[in-house]
Order: C-alpha cells, then structure tokens, then sequence
C-alpha cells in the first residue's frame, strides 16, 4: 500500500537515464542503497523484500495487487485489457519508484519498473497486445526513464517456469487460476533477455531461490556480494525494445 507523500516533495535527483551521473544511488557502508527485486510469478520477491527490509533495516515497497483496478479483467481477457493493464502498472510503479527518492531513505523494492517491459514485450509477441499499443507504451516508458533513478543493484530470483506455475497453484489466487504454463513459459524467456541486457546498465546477482534454506540466508548473501563485488558498468540507457 502507498503511503501519503508531502504536499510538495522535494526536488527530484538529477536523472542519470542517458548514463550521465554516477551508476550506484548510494554506497554500501551506511549511504543510501536501493535494492529491486526481480522474478516470475510467484518467485518470492514479496517474502525476499521483507526478509532484506528487516535484515538491512531499510523500507520495503511492494507490488500493488491487492487494489489493482485491472488484474481481475486482465487474466479474463488479456488480449482486451492487455494495454491498459500495462499503463496502469507503469503508472503505479513511476509513483512508487518517485517516492522512494523524494523520501531519500534506503529501499527494496519488490519488481522494479524496469520488469513491466517484459510483460509488455511478451504480450506483444503473442499477439495480446496491438502493435501500436506496445509502441505507445515503450515511448510513455522512454519518456518516464529521464526521471529514474537506477537501483544501486537488482536481484534476479531465478525461477523456472514449471517451479513458477506450482507456487502459482500453491498461493491459490483466484485472480491467477487461469494462467497457462504456456504464458509462464514466454515470460521466462522474456526474464532471460531483460537480465542480458539490465545487467550492462545495473549490476544484478543472481540468485537459485531453492539452494537457500530461508530468507534471512539469502539476505546474508545478497548483503555480502553486493558489499565485495566490484560493479563497474558502462552506464547507458536501458531500452525496453531490447
């Protein structure tokens, strides 16, 4: 759920989309540090965010589901819905990812903006979403990238798409019963290609969700590779057609 911001927010951060400012939002020893989470339906991000908010003592933000106007229509009818669905969410995610830097405060944040490119391209793939539609939607996207702000690294919780459907069953939303292994399976492949091409502009570690006992393990880890490894990237514009 969002939380009320200030009537008037503090001026935003200079954008660095075109890669003209530093590639990290904060260092690691104390500074600011903002953390994206990113998988499959049902990879765990919800239960990963919490465990690292706790962990690093730093303010989690998650998906908005619960009072997402379209989610019901979208998985009835995805090819009607598929494009407003995508800008409605583009549109909840902006405000989240403006929040978390008018706040100023460390975050994780569970599925980034960046991630909604996948669904977007992937429906457009399929044919559930009109071709003008998706090129309405990648131009809205490229106009909004000049005011983000990168997360200082994302964590890609590799999830296969037979591992994805089965916590899908498991967590028994009516809203997700209808969803075919078919479209898991084309948004897998679509999650390989985002990794390929994010992480020459935003450091990610990979993570296999199944080899970590708990949360809390996995955040021990993440804390630890993100505060030895080196990231040093060539900073460009992240395109959601690539």
């Amino acid at each position: 759920m969002q939380t009320d911001l200030a009537a008037t927010p503090p001026p935003l951060a200079p954008p660095i989309a075109e890669g003209s400012g530093p590639l990290r939002t904060a260092a690691p020893d104390g500074e600011r540090i903002f953390i994206g989470i990113a998988g499959m339906i049902g990879a765990g991000k919800s239960t990963l965010a919490t465990a690292l908010g706790q962990h690093l003592g730093i303010d989690p933000y998650f998906e908005p589901v619960a009072d997402n106007a379209y989610l019901e229509d979208f998985y009835r009818d995805t090819a009607r819905y598929s494009f407003a669905m995508q800008v409605y969410l583009l549109n909840r995610r902006f405000q989240q990812h403006q929040e978390i830097i008018w706040r100023g405060r460390s975050a994780v944040q569970d599925r980034t903006i960046y991630e909604d490119s996948i669904f977007a391209k992937m429906l457009a793939r399929t044919g559930l979403m009109e071709d003008r539609d998706y090129q309405t939607y990648v131009q809205l996207f490229r106009n909004m990238s000049n005011f983000m702000c990168k997360p200082s690294v994302i964590v890609f919780l590799d999830v296969s798409p037979e591992a994805s459907a089965e916590r899908i069953r498991l967590r028994s939303r009516d809203v997700e019963s209808k969803i075919q292994l078919s479209y898991l399976r084309a948004l897998y492949d679509g999650y390989q290609e985002f990794i390929a091409g994010i992480s020459k502009v935003i450091p990610v570690i990979r993570i296999d969700y199944e080899r970590f006992a708990t949360t809390e393990e996995m955040a021990e880890v993440i804390k630890r590779e993100y505060m030895d490894a080196s990231f040093l990237r060539q900073v460009t514009r992240f395109d959601p057609t690539r």
